[in-house]
């Protein structure tokens, strides 16, 4: 070490060792505090400037980053305002979206105006402001692919045109805010760390942060930073809750993370709008880990409708979600993320049997119950995590899996446990036909029409490749349960109704026909589609079913998975035109970074629900590759 250098470090160690005799930084636990100085005077240190968490944004305005295994949500001041570690279902160490504690936060000092954009192929985004001198850039990523037991944090400050002046900060805060930063110390090279509850930190490139505090929370770390025309800083965070090993090099992460998105991410250019068919396809690798598993969506408690209720904790697998995945990637081709869909739910077929349930964990574990975390949660939502799915039974996820494997084998990638995983979910249906089930909306349990037809479409579409007997006998179990369901669910006016019970009508409904269970010429299919456009669309905007008297407008948002479906189903019917405009409708609704909810308020044009939402995703990129082509017989 240099003198100057030994100088410098002693300087700032005197300056720590100060703040921990004033009170400001506790010795045992990091946490920043004002306290008394030696004559007994309360003080707040001058390294320890006051900063307020950065407001939560219109949920359009979010960029997600994410490796499979974690999930950062962006938001246009430089505030990573989310993010879950070591896994999808761990608790939050940035959790401010929901009202917690917690935010990782680069930001330009003075007046600025944002924008960013992705990377092609890849869930590399960049953060450009233009500010008064000129423009910077603020390169954001987790190290790619992830891995399960670290999060590594990659961020790159680029003044672009002009010298940048930026403050950076970070307030790490594990599991939703309970377990503040402890031990909080520098290391002689200037590396930050810490931990909180079982979660540890590490912080490179920020050797001039100082202990920094706001009113309500617990402290942090803050910077000033400039940078000359042409300079940048890479920051590197990384998160654990094992020992962490040696520092990566931020340029050797930086070129692994590029070159893996680049071997991850096909070219998709047969298809309509490949660029974003492209970027649909990297939101589904970045939400499926190395067990192939893939999350539902990155966060919870996002709500649907303002102080409706609807909030849900989306942050787990659902069989019929990653089914749906597979499905639409299949339809592309033969890429890496349909292997993992029939990885995934084959093995919870093999484990679980019949008694497969809805959604797990990423690790197949069983979902947690439904809990509130007292925090104020995001503007007109709440704070829930866990979710009531877990003591639910969806008929339809066997059909589902029927499907996916079917999709599978048609591109040789259905193997001889694939199979064995097919026989069981066949015999699930066989057994388990009769009993009422949530259905795909997740409602009361009733003999869904979807439910039973999903599992027709399921049965033929494999049987189609299955040995003789299995055949036959799947063939006839798939006659069977569509005479029973159009013996009790058929409308007098000749089209499909929700139920026995329930005469209306549902975007659900436009599914099955589309893979498989009845032909596209048939009356009831014919029928179905165009009382569901009569009465549950509106100017190429789609609705899942009628709430009640109200305008749809008025009960839901616009259901983007259902206006995909539309265009699907106008394509069958050989509508080209009529399904282009439903494609374009349901592809603009979305915000900069292009990321899909559940719903979308046609009034308000926002983004209603958790984000991103992955069957969106995915059905956005089935209709992407197939309306290009002849609908299938």
């Amino acid at each position: 070490m240099t003198r100057a250098r030994h100088l410098e470090w002693f300087h700032d160690h005197v300056r720590v060792e100060h703040l921990v005799f004033e009170g400001v930084l506790d010795p045992a636990g990091g946490a920043i505090r004002p306290g008394p100085d030696r004559n007994g005077n309360h003080v707040t240190p001058p390294h320890a400037p006051q900063y307020d968490p950065p407001p939560p944004h219109v949920l359009r305005e979010y960029a997600l980053i994410a490796d499979g295994e974690r999930g950062a949500l962006l938001g246009p001041r430089g505030d990573i305002a989310w993010l879950c570690a070591p896994r999808w279902h761990s608790g939050a160490v940035f959790s401010s979206l929901i009202g917690g504690a917690g935010h990782y936060t680069v930001s330009p000092r003075g007046r600025f105006v944002w924008g960013g954009f992705y990377e092609d192929g890849t869930l590399i985004w960049r953060s450009r402001w233009t500010t008064g001198s000129g423009i910077v850039e603020c390169r954001e990523a987790l190290a790619f692919p992830g891995d399960p037991r670290r999060a590594v944090l990659l961020r790159r400050i680029v003044a672009v045109e002009g010298p940048a002046d930026l403050t950076v900060r970070l307030e790490p805060h594990a599991d939703f805010g309970a377990h503040p930063s402890r031990r909080t110390r520098r290391d002689e090279d200037g590396t930050w760390s810490g931990h909180g509850g079982a979660l540890r930190w590490r912080w490179s490139g920020a050797a001039a942060a100082r202990p920094s505090r706001h009113p309500r929370h617990s402290a942090g770390l803050a910077m000033d930073l400039h940078l000359e025309p042409g300079g940048r800083r890479d920051l590197v965070l990384e998160l654990s809750e094992e020992p962490l090993p040696e520092k990566p090099d931020a340029p050797r992460a930086w070129s692994a993370t590029e070159a893996a998105w680049r071997r991850e991410t096909p070219a998709l250019d047969a298809g309509l709008a490949p660029g974003d068919a492209r970027h649909a396809y990297t939101v589904l690798r970045g939400l499926t880990g190395s067990t192939g598993g893939m999350v539902g969506a990155a966060t919870t408690s996002l709500p649907e409708r303002s102080e409706a209720g609807r909030n849900y904790d989306y942050r787990y697998v659902w069989i019929r979600d990653q089914c749906y995945a597979g499905q639409a990637v299949a339809a592309a081709g033969p890429h890496p993320l349909l292997d993992d869909a029939v990885r995934f739910v084959a093995a919870r077929l093999h484990e679980h049997g019949p008694r497969t349930a809805p959604a797990y964990t990423v690790t197949g574990g069983r979902v947690p119950d439904q809990r509130t975390l007292g925090l104020s949660g995001y503007p007109g939502g709440y704070d829930r995590v866990g979710n009531r799915v877990n003591r639910q039974f969806q008929l339809d996820v066997f059909g589902e899996a029927l499907l996916l494997f079917a999709a599978a084998h048609r591109h040789g990638r259905l193997d001889a446990d694939g199979w064995r995983a097919a026989g069981i979910a066949a015999d699930a249906i066989a057994r388990r036909r009769h009993e009422p089930d949530a259905g795909i909306w997740e409602l009361d349990d009733r003999e869904w029409t979807h439910s039973r037809l999903s599992c027709a479409a399921g049965l033929r579409s494999l049987a189609k490749d299955a040995p003789a007997g299995r055949a036959r006998t799947w063939t006839a179990l798939a006659d069977s349960l569509v005479a029973e369901t159009a013996a009790t669910s058929t409308h007098p006016s000749g089209r499909w109704q929700r139920s026995p019970a329930d005469p209306g009508l549902d975007a659900a409904l436009l599914l099955p026909p589309l893979r498989g269970a009845l032909a596209a010429d048939d009356p009831r299919t014919v029928r179905t589609l165009r009382a569901y456009a009569r009465e549950l669309t509106d100017d190429h905007y789609a609705y899942r079913f009628r709430h009640d008297a109200r305008p749809l407008a008025e009960a839901e948002g616009a259901f983007l998975l259902c206006g995909y479906l539309m265009a699907l189903a106008e394509h069958q019917q050989g509508n080209r035109e009529e399904a282009l405009r439903w494609f374009e409708r349901n592809r603009a609704a979305c915000g900069p970074p292009g990321l899909y909810t559940e719903e979308y308020d046609v009034t308000q044009r926002q983004l209603r629900g958790n984000v991103p939402q992955a069957f969106v995703h995915a059905l956005m990129l089935e209709t992407s590759v197939r309306l290009p082509t002849a609908p299938e017989p």
